[in-house]
């Protein structure tokens, strides 16, 4: 390309590369990039002039070349696919008529900020430094998968939009980022994909907007970060995934709004996070799942709780915050697969390591109840007993309680009405107690039982007695062989 074939403003910006000097179509006044396509010739380029640029630009001596234009419109198509460039690129606050096509591309340094595109193609890209999408808009699809950065990936305050509902608005699986993502404010009308994405820093995504409300708004599958995932007062309308993620810092979701009704609003099954923070000013429409993974600290207030939370084989080290027993015990009771035994084991390990042995107790004694209903209507029946009498052994005072009330019972009525003796001349002197206390208590004998027999309903009353008494006991030996292996 000769540079007479040049436009002043083409020729403006071909004498400002050599130098690496900006260039800036702006009038000075606030102006919108979305405007850029009624922009005169006076500040327009063609995207041909900027490739012939990028590839085959003039150098001066001494001086480092760089593409730095600002408020320009850019005509025709950008094809820079399979190219290198050593120079830096920046577009800030221009207008760029067709999607740009850098498939595969190597640059040094990217600069979009504030630039208004109808999408871009730029998979498997690589930049050497920065790539910055500040708040960009862009009105179609953005292909990035596979893309290595180098440096950080920013997109703060950025809009991503996809009219058509079968392709990702933005597309980052599989990406390497060699520092942070660094996206707060992002909005993003279609899916986001971030699966198999690799960031050796942080992830922002606070105040971010995700919406597609019939599929899945955020998928981060297998996302590796190097720390932090913080999506605080993140809104999502549609399903946020992270299933089988590495996240070994925190993935903070402070008073974010999720919602996917009737359908899995927060997916973070088979995931390794340091620290899961929902809490109360968190609210999850739609069900939560947390299957398979596994959490250092678990912060999970109950009032965040939807109806439906998938927590089978569920591992967490600490429980925060601390409430009493009964107050997590919907967590558990709202898992659609119902009796899950691993977890209310997990729960009770989460009390007795902060040492409250008596809310263990109190979920094992839930779990007790719970296991009651998958049985026969005999095993059911048998539970009943066990709970009425000492509470599965978690609650072995009961045993005393219904042992001195029958004891009474016995006593007033045989105080009353004497048995006969079996053999008078024999016989010891007849205590209504002890008699008692022979009838209940299969092991020990007083001597009492074996020496009068009762007749009438007074009969009857010994054989209550002698039933109970074996039940009390079978339940207690119970009751103790639990705690001791618990101990």
């Amino acid at each position: 390309m000769e540079i007479n074939d040049l436009t002043p403003a083409e020729r403006r910006i071909w004498r400002a590369f050599a130098t690496g000097a900006a260039v800036d179509f702006g009038t000075g006044t606030a102006e919108d990039a979305a405007d850029g396509a009624d922009w005169g010739p006076e500040r327009s380029v063609r995207a041909s002039v900027l490739r012939h640029l990028l590839l085959n630009g003039p150098r001066e001596p001494g001086e480092i070349a760089a593409l730095k234009l600002s408020g320009a419109r850019v005509t025709g198509e950008l094809d820079l696919r399979y190219a290198q460039t050593d120079h830096a690129v920046r577009l800030s606050g221009c207008h760029v008529d067709e999607v740009p096509q850098l498939y595969g591309w190597r640059v040094r340094q990217l600069n979009l900020s504030n630039s208004v595109l109808p999408g871009l193609t730029a998979a498997t890209i690589r930049v050497e430094g920065v790539l910055r999408l500040t708040d960009c808009r862009f009105r179609g699809p953005v292909r990035l998968g596979g893309a290595h950065i180098a440096g950080a990936l920013f997109m703060d305050r950025a809009r991503f939009e996809a009219p058509d509902a079968g392709e990702p608005a933005l597309q980052l699986n599989q990406v390497e980022i060699g520092d942070d993502l660094w996206a707060p404010g992002l909005r993003a009308r279609g899916q986001v994909r971030l699966t198999g994405a690799s960031v050796a820093g942080g992830v922002n995504f606070r105040d971010t907007e995700f919406e597609l409300p019939s599929g899945t708004a955020l998928d981060a599958q297998n996302l590796t970060v190097g720390s932090d995932v913080r999506a605080r007062c993140l809104t999502a309308r549609g399903r946020i995934e992270f299933r089988g993620s590495r996240i070994p810092g925190c993935l903070d979701l402070l008073h974010s709004r999720l919602s996917q009704p009737g359908g899995t609003a927060l997916r973070a099954s088979s995931c390794v996070i340091g620290e899961l923070w929902l809490r109360p000013d968190t609210r999850i429409e739609g069900a939560l799942n947390l299957r398979r993974s596994q959490i250092d600290l678990l912060t999970l207030d109950p009032a965040t709780l939807p109806e439906r939370v998938h927590i089978n084989e569920l591992s967490y080290t600490a429980l925060t915050p601390h409430v009493p027993a009964e107050r997590r015990l919907s967590m558990l009771e709202r898992d659609p697969e119902g009796y899950v035994p691993y977890a209310y084991e997990q729960l009770t390990a989460a009390y007795r390591r902060v040492g409250d042995d008596y809310a263990a107790r109190m979920v094992q004694l839930a779990k007790q109840r719970r296991l009651r209903a998958t049985r026969t209507w005999y095993g059911r029946l048998w539970g009943y007993v066990q709970d009425a009498t000492v509470g599965y052994g978690f609650r072995p005072l009961r045993a005393a309680v219904w042992l001195l009330s029958l004891l009474a019972v016995g006593s007033a009525a045989y105080a009353v009405h004497h048995p006969h003796p079996l053999k008078e001349s024999e016989a010891p002197h007849f205590n209504p107690v002890f008699y008692t206390l022979d009838l209940l208590l299969p092991v020990i004998s007083f001597g009492q039982e074996d020496a009068f027999a009762p007749d009438g309903w007074y009969q009857y009353l010994a054989y209550a007695l002698i039933i109970t008494g074996w039940i009390l006991a079978t339940t207690v030996v119970t009751g103790v062989t639990r705690s001791v292996s618990r101990q």
